[in-house]
């Protein structure tokens, strides 16, 4: 059985920056609690069955308008059948909510609740103007908090910057609107401004929390840089490939989003850790898809 059209449904690239928002929340955790969790590698086993679910779900319940829009994909081309896409997608999901009940009461919750906002966007929401934007945002934000429940006294202090990811993702989702057909300039100029609020709001974080914003400075640069960019292209030049780009540019970055939380928690070498993700999703993404 060729195993390529199975890595491609399960978004290897995208799975490492999965791993980046559970080290992410991690760090806030370990800044509260003072030392690193035992139980951390497993979140990070759950956080790649719960995206990698997620992920599967969403071209099983897009295979009718793929057939149309990417004939190429793996499931409207045949090379993997719809039967071995949902037994891979609910075991990737209810391996990540086992996997997170290791770590945890707390952790298992959260995995829970990420599985079934994936599912709901990813059946219902996805293609609403509001609530499509706000689910996927509501699972990367979980996500981040999976990371943040290694320590119960963290989560209740910080479970509010879950919803930095929840701004940010509505941006990305914002932009792949066009991705297939183009024409969707307003869109992605509203998502240049919500990563901006995303940047004002990670430079007031320092005044209200533990965190240190001067090692996370060059990683917040990098993040922002990354995306401006890639909008502004799309913006000048609104074509599919152009919108494709950003919208890739803007899932990778979470990498070096996650390192500025991490490096403002736990100090430069947790955030260095954090970014050295960021060349292994970029490879991956060389052989297999993002959006």
């Amino acid at each position: 059985m060729p195993l390529r059209p199975y890595l491609t449904l399960l978004r290897p690239a995208n799975l490492v920056t999965a791993v980046a928002d559970v080290l992410a929340g991690a760090s806030v955790a370990a800044a509260v609690s003072g030392h690193w969790s035992e139980a951390l590698p497993w979140l990070c086993l759950a956080t790649l069955g719960l995206y990698g679910g997620g992920v599967v779900f969403n071209d099983v319940f897009d295979v009718d308008l793929d057939r149309i829009e990417r004939p190429e994909r793996a499931l409207p081309s045949g090379e993997v059948t719809l039967a071995s896409a949902i037994l891979l997608g609910g075991l990737c999901l209810l391996g990540g909510i086992g996997l997170a009940g290791i770590a945890g009461g707390d952790s298992a919750a959260i995995a829970l609740a990420v599985a079934a906002l994936a599912l709901l966007y990813d059946a219902r929401a996805k293609h609403h103007p509001v609530f499509g934007p706000l689910f996927m945002g509501l699972c990367r934000g979980g996500n981040l908090l999976l990371g943040i429940s290694l320590s119960a006294a963290a989560l209740h202090a910080y479970w509010w910057l879950g919803v930095l990811p929840v701004v940010f993702i509505a941006a990305i989702t914002l932009t792949s609107r066009g991705e297939v057909g183009g024409n969707n300039r307003a869109s992605i100029q509203l998502a240049l401004a919500l990563d901006t609020a995303v940047a004002v709001a990670l430079l007031l974080i320092g005044r209200f929390t533990l965190a240190d914003l001067g090692p996370a400075l060059p990683f917040l640069l990098l993040w922002y840089g990354m995306n401006a960019r890639a909008k502004v292209a799309a913006i000048r030049e609104n074509r599919p490939d152009r919108i494709r780009t950003a919208v890739k540019t803007g899932v990778l970055s979470l990498i070096p989003l996650n390192a500025c939380l991490a490096a403002a928690f736990m100090g430069l070498p947790a955030g260095g850790l954090v970014l050295l993700l960021l060349p292994l999703s970029y490879g991956l993404a060389r052989y297999f898809s993002v959006t």
